[in-house]
């Protein structure tokens, strides 16, 4: 074992490791930035901003059935997934010896998602929207946060988050039953407030760091415009629209493990369970259909977009520094999903994930960082939203395709400042 002054590692690697604590949360419903605030760790003043990319291909077989394909027609759902970008940015400033201050810009949480023209009108409307089932949400959230050190080595920190979402679904083809095909949601965005909390413990001798932070959900009343093809729905009374994003918990360690190297691991869980939504039409129209279906057995409805189980990940790795100027680093994730059968408008179930990286100091204050992750993502079927409802025989009617083999490559460039 190396003295400990060996493990006083440069800032450059220091740096370096948010640049995959902050990569997406690909694969578990709405989630992309991961929520990190590891940035408010760093030591002193500092500033960082950082660009994501990412390029999905995911793809699926639609179940041989004639209320699901036309007949002789390709069952293959063609590649539904965008390619999506988003940034993040923090500020953190060491007020004194025990106080700081930190602002963190976010975009926690985001969907894209097109399915392309088919033959087989599984998912894309050829008669007469000539669209496909799409949907698109975004998000962006500033956090406040205020630390304190009682003692040495030792900090608890919290504050305000504030968030604003707003999205768009069309469901398109027969999959959604004469019914729905041509529905259209439009939530209008909307900014609420929630809060973070948290404590952090490190020891610089051996470039120890170790972090739990807890992030509030943070609930929302949204005007949704509902329409069919154009034409407003107005099945029922007009109502804003409850839904919540969820509260997370981060755990973040790190530690020097010999000379220039360092250890490193994010633990994360979300609770994606809690999350529903249901606009006001739409549910009114599920409720019809359902009664219709079951004659009366089962009039509740059931939801636009719902996740049957919580998110839980976890990243492991190893940072090392070659040089004064030049450091790498590689981790490995796990992501466990939100459950099989998943939706249609997000049919994957979790991922394993490779990540590789490298920073360049030019000077000792500033740093220059990128790297990019592979993303293996878990197969899943997909449902209509009926599966989970308490009906005798609805699961394979609700089952519509398969989603297997497809995967994801995210990119990330992160410039560091420090004064």
């Amino acid at each position: 074992m190396p003295e400990s002054s060996s493990l006083k590692l440069n800032p450059i690697l220091l740096g370096m490791l948010s640049i995959f604590f902050s990569s997406m949360s690909h694969a578990s419903a709405l989630e992309q930035s991961g929520q990190s605030i590891l940035p408010f760790l760093e030591d002193g003043n500092y500033a960082e901003i950082n660009l994501f990319a990412v390029d999905s291909s995911v793809s699926g077989v639609v179940k041989d059935r004639p209320d699901l394909v036309r007949e002789n027609q390709s069952r293959d759902t063609g590649d539904i997934a965008q390619s999506t970008q988003f940034y993040t940015a923090a500020i953190k400033l060491q007020l004194t010896d025990q106080l700081s201050f930190g602002v963190l810009y976010d975009q926690p949480f985001a969907a894209k998602v097109a399915y392309p023209q088919r033959s087989n009108n599984s998912y894309f409307d050829n008669d007469f929207s000539q669209q496909g089932t799409s949907v698109k949400v975004d998000s962006q959230s500033i956090s406040m946060i205020f630390g304190y050190s009682p003692v040495n080595n030792f900090q608890v920190y919290g504050g305000p988050v504030y968030q604003e979402i707003k999205g768009q679904v069309a469901l398109r083809g027969n999959a959604y039953t004469e019914a729905y095909n041509g529905y259209n949601a439009n939530f209008k965005r909307q900014g609420e407030v929630g809060w973070l909390v948290g404590g952090s413990y490190q020891i610089p001798e051996i470039a120890l760091k170790a972090a739990v932070t807890y992030r509030s959900k943070i609930k929302y009343s949204v005007q949704v415009d509902e329409d069919m093809l154009g034409e407003p729905l107005q099945l029922t009374a007009s109502e804003k629209t409850k839904l919540e994003t969820p509260q997370s918990l981060n755990i973040d360690f790190q530690t020097g493990v010999a000379e220039k190297t360092l250890a490193y691991m994010n633990l994360r869980w979300v609770n994606w369970k809690k999350f529903d939504t249901s606009p006001a039409q739409f549910t009114a129209l599920s409720k019809i259909i359902m009664e219709e279906a079951t004659e009366g057995a089962y009039t509740k409805g059931f939801k636009l977009d719902a996740y049957q189980k919580d998110q839980y990940s976890a990243t492991i790795g190893v940072g090392h520094q070659l040089t004064e100027k030049w450091g790498i680093a590689t981790d490995v994730s796990w992501d466990s999903g939100t459950g099989n059968p998943a939706s249609t408008l997000g049919p994957v179930k979790g991922s394993w994930s490779l990540g590789l990286g490298a920073q360049f100091n030019p000077a000792p204050n500033y740093f220059i960082a990128a790297g990019m992750k592979y993303y293996w993502l878990g197969d899943a079927k997909s449902e209509d939203g009926t599966y989970y409802l308490p009906i005798e025989g609805i699961k394979p009617i609700a089952e519509q395709a398969e989603f297997k083999n497809n995967h994801a490559i995210a990119y990330g460039l992160k410039i560091g400042y420090r004064f």
